[in-house]
């Protein structure tokens, strides 16, 4: 029970009659902005280990440091 290239047809019609081509084009710059998402998320977790826990060591310990520094004052 394939649909033919006229099922399609009457199908595309109808789901754009439904839904409208402005909700249809932003539903689709939707999904590209959380494709897009997901890729940069994939790139993100190939850094070592290593450099994602120096990172964020150093930035508590700087913030400590000064705290430390305006307490002397």
């Amino acid at each position: 029970m394939n649909p033919g290239p006229w099922g399609i047809l009457i199908i595309a019609v109808v789901v754009l009659l439904l839904f409208g081509r402005g909700r249809i084009s932003s539903l689709m710059g939707e999904v590209a902005g959380g494709i897009k998402a997901f890729r940069k998320g994939m790139a993100d977790e190939e850094k070592p280990v290593a450099e994602i826990d120096q990172s964020k060591s150093e930035a508590p310990m700087s913030e400590a440091k000064d705290a430390e520094r305006s307490k002397d004052a």
